[in-house]
């Protein structure tokens, strides 16, 4: 038997068009996978930036030196996708290891058990992330062990694009204008295909059972029937894309809006995951719109968007709590009203557009994209709390919750982070279900109550709340006395 490869699985649990895995199989000898839990809660961080930290009591996640602890949906897809993915690689005669603890330990000590020529991995973007990598391609150089990171992830790495003056984009159009440009002259490359099984006997060695971490919850179990909605795993997303291309791509610039309509990919957990990579979901969509022009446009667009998230991700490491804009934090958060916050969380306001969406949400891990910004702007900006409030809440219990995409897209809703929406602009959430939801099918769907004809008067008066809103934003834009 010959040198060892590992490979590393983190955000890419796939076996096709994965850089890293067709590396490790084509540089010969016994591959061996490795998925390691390395997340923790992080350390306290300071508040320096934030003049108002009672506005923060009850929040959970600070950074640290760990990626950030999954929530519970994501724990609950983490564990059908690497059932999944041990099934792929099985295949490939390749077997797959579970460990928890400290990369810069584990791998390094598993490398020398195996006694690995070389480690393979695909490039991951968070801070604590990156630091991680770097840590662990130092320990493996000084112990004489060769480790290569590929990109696999994103369609452009976020150092590709700059201004014209050498900065990074803070604008969308603009920087997918750019995007668009740079991926004309050099077009996205052909994903890889499932590379061929491994020859030999594969080794033996020891790790983690998947049923110990306990990623499914049980008691209670509130994911209960998710299996019959979700298909974690690169099946599932192939066959969601697929389903897509045929069923809905046509009318999606406009069912994308309407949450009653079954109108959007729902690719959004499949793509965080990695079980399927933005280039494969970019090739099947220019295929197709060579064969059905005007098709498929908006839906890269959302591709753009997702690129745009990471792309912040990587030029703001703290995007999840700090604001991006530095101005915003002189915002007058009020001090958090628990029995406010618990209302939204649960879909008790009486405001039916929002509570059907945080009932949705609850019940199924997702909640439609239009529902998202509304059921946002509705918490920061008629019930004045914290977007990290938010922020946290999605991170649990999203099965797409994603460190770039969730913390950045709250960002935007609230008006502190790129590109965002001006704070003044402020949905109604009664005319965006008129508009949205006309016929009030979602609605019904989620809200029995609503069906059977009782109403609930909402917890804050829509009009007077938005007032206050604006009234905080424009003290938040005077100017800071000069102190003494």
């Amino acid at each position: 038997m010959g040198p060892v490869t590992l490979l590393w699985f983190r955000k890419d649990l796939r076996v096709s068009d994965n850089p890293a895995l067709t590396e490790a199989i084509r540089r010969g000898g016994p591959v061996v996978a490795l998925y390691l839990d390395e997340s923790a809660p992080g350390a306290p961080a300071s508040a320096a930036d934030e003049p108002y930290p009672e506005a923060l009591r009850g929040l959970r996640y600070t950074p640290g030196d760990a990626p950030r602890t999954p929530g519970g949906a994501s724990r609950w897809w983490l564990e059908g996708s690497l059932r999944a993915l041990r099934a792929e690689l099985e295949q490939l005669n390749i077997p797959l290891i579970l460990r928890r603890g400290e990369a810069v330990q584990i791998v390094p000590e598993l490398c020398a058990a195996l006694g690995c020529s070389g480690v393979a991995w695909n490039r991951r973007y968070g801070a604590a992330e990156a630091r991680i990598d770097a840590a662990v391609a130092a320990a493996l150089s000084a112990a004489g062990i060769a480790s290569r990171e590929y990109s696999a992830h994103l369609l452009l790495e976020p150092e590709v694009l700059r201004t014209g003056e050498g900065r990074p984009y803070s604008v969308f159009t603009p920087f997918w204008r750019r995007a668009r440009e740079e991926l004309s002259a050099h077009p996205p490359r052909t994903p890889l295909p499932v590379p061929p099984p491994v020859v030999g006997p594969a080794p033996r060695v020891t790790g983690d059972a998947l049923e110990d971490w306990g990623l499914r919850p049980s008691r209670p179990d509130w994911a209960s029937g998710w299996e019959d909605i979700w298909s974690p795993g690169e099946r599932g997303a192939r066959e969601r894309l697929e389903d897509f291309l045929d069923e809905r791509v046509a009318a999606y610039r406009v069912d994308r809006d309407r949450p009653a309509r079954a109108g959007t990919s729902r690719l959004s957990a499949h793509l965080a995951f990695g079980e399927i990579s933005p280039h494969q979901v970019w090739e099947a969509v220019e295929h197709h719109r060579r064969a059905h022009p005007g098709e498929g446009t908006e839906f890269l667009t959302e591709i753009g968007w997702r690129e745009f998230a990471h792309y912040q991700l990587t030029h703001f490491p703290d995007l999840a709590v700090r604001n991006w804009r530095p101005s915003f934090a002189r915002f007058p958060w009020p001090e958090v009203d628990p029995e406010l916050l618990r209302a939204w969380q649960t879909g008790t306001t009486g405001v039916p557009i929002v509570d059907a969406g945080m009932r949705e949400l609850w019940q199924t891990g997702t909640m439609h994209n239009r529902v998202r910004m509304i059921v946002a702007s509705f918490l920061t900006k008629n019930l004045l709390i914290h977007w990290r409030h938010g922020e946290e809440w999605f991170w649990d219990t999203l099965v797409d919750a994603d460190p770039a995409a969730n913390a950045f897209n709250w960002q935007w809703v609230a008006g502190s982070g790129a590109d965002a929406a001006p704070y003044f602009r402020i949905f109604n959430p009664e005319l965006q279900r008129q508009k949205f939801d006309p016929n009030e099918a979602y609605l019904r769907r989620w809200l029995p109550e609503w069906d059977a004809g009782l109403r609930t008067p909402p917890i804050v008066d829509l009009r007077a709340s938005r007032e206050a809103a604006l009234a905080a934003y424009r003290e938040s834009r005077e100017p800071a006395e000069p102190t003494t």
